[in-house]
């Protein structure tokens, strides 16, 4: 079995206003055109489909023109899930007719239990879910309410999911992973990467790799870097297709593409391959002198490109409308910044990351601050419940 695997789609995105549409349709027809050229089974989107959980009109229209492209006009099945960025409940609609021309697609944590199954292959959908979804459905399938209460973390979370799809497995098949999550290559690592917003994952909790072992192979999305992959030969990131920031603009991170995964009963291998982007994005970090001299910026794919650019050691006393004249030489400026060299950096004080904590320790965080005082047992009970109840209700 041979899957091209790709993620973080993020279709609606903007960078800094300008819309990334005609960027995406673009990396979109070469993705195509790569699975079609491979000869693949299929195509896996590990998640973030969409920038937004309710998208706007256009984002729809063109998301819904590439996966009828695929699945219709080519009739290549489609293994996607949803990620952090989707409307989880939105994106159902029609899944179930849908499995009917070969495009599965899981966004609930319950589905992930009906694994895909081919001649060959268990496929095992996971989309993205926080601990109090786990909290639902386990107490739906009739764990003690002391039991649910202990899921706290995501990492509490996944164990009890991925210990219940292995008792799903066929012996006489391989067994892939699709999900969406930060996975490291252990517990104490962090990822410094660049993700979607920020280098230390969009500040959500990290899972080891050690978690994913009984799988033959993972596919995963949410980080946009294939480097960042924890096991390279295992557990692997595709990365996103288009770069979406200036971090993703950085060389280090060598360019953007899909990965082409070959299943065979011997061995599964991977193969990376490059997207050329239609408008790239150029970040370029120098003083005002280097960036208007015409030996540098004739160096520079001006006028074909979109700039971030960063100013170092400027005084901007001096020019009135720097971006005006940047854009004279450079073309469209997406991102001005100014930097000075000579700054010492500030030193912050550790404080807890929101999205490392489960929404009820932030409400006794919060309670904390506010009173002095933590949460009676009570208290804590009350919280479980709201929380219960919201996600039920959703």
């Amino acid at each position: 079995m041979k899957l091209l695997h790709t993620a973080d789609w993020h279709i609606g995105r903007t960078l800094n206003g300008y819309s990334l549409l005609a960027e995406q349709e673009q990396a979109f027809q070469q993705i195509l055109q790569i699975a079609l050229d491979e000869h693949v089974d299929g195509i896996v989107v590990a998640g973030d489909l969409y920038d937004r959980a309710v998208p706007n009109t256009d984002a729809v229209t063109a998301l819904d023109h590439m996966f009828r492209a695929i699945n219709i006009e080519h009739q290549l099945p489609i293994y996607a899930i949803s990620g952090n960025h989707d409307g989880a409940k939105r994106l159902n609609y029609g899944r179930e007719w849908l499995a009917n021309t070969g495009f599965h697609l899981n966004t609930l944590l319950e589905e992930a239990f009906t694994p895909i199954e081919t001649a060959s292959t268990q496929i095992f959908l996971l989309p993205f879910f926080d601990p109090m979804d786990a909290r639902v459905y386990y107490s739906h399938q009739g764990m003690s309410e002391d039991q649910t209460k202990a899921i706290h973390t995501i990492n509490d979370a996944m164990q009890l999911v991925i210990a219940d799809l292995v008792k799903l497995f066929d012996p006489q098949k391989r067994h892939l992973l699709v999900t969406h999550f930060a996975v490291t290559a252990s517990a104490d690592d962090e990822l410094d990467l660049t993700s979607e917003t920020t280098s230390k994952v969009g500040g959500l909790a990290s899972l080891p790799a050690s978690l994913f072992e009984a799988f033959d192979y993972v596919m995963l999305g949410h980080i946009h870097t294939r480097l960042a992959s924890p096991m390279k030969d295992k557990i692997r990131y595709a990365g996103s297709p288009v770069k979406f920031n200036v971090k993703e603009a950085n060389p280090k991170f060598h360019g953007k593409g899909v990965e082409i995964v070959d299943i065979t009963a011997d061995h599964i291998t991977h193969t990376f391959k490059p997207i050329t982007p239609h408008t790239d994005l150029i970040a370029l970090k120098a003083p005002w002198k280097t960036l208007t001299d015409p030996e540098y910026y004739h160096q520079q794919p001006c006028n074909q490109a979109w700039f971030a650019i960063t100013i170092e050691d400027f005084d901007r006393s001096q020019h009135l409308n720097v971006r005006a004249e940047l854009q004279k030489i450079y073309g469209t400026v997406v991102e001005l910044d100014y930097a000075d060299t000579q700054a010492k950096p500030i030193d912050h004080p550790e404080t807890a990351t929101p999205g490392t904590l489960s929404p009820d320790d932030l409400v006794g965080q919060f309670f904390h601050a506010v009173t002095g005082h933590d949460l009676s047992q009570p208290q804590q009970r009350l919280v479980d419940n709201i929380f219960i109840d919201l996600s039920q209700e959703e």
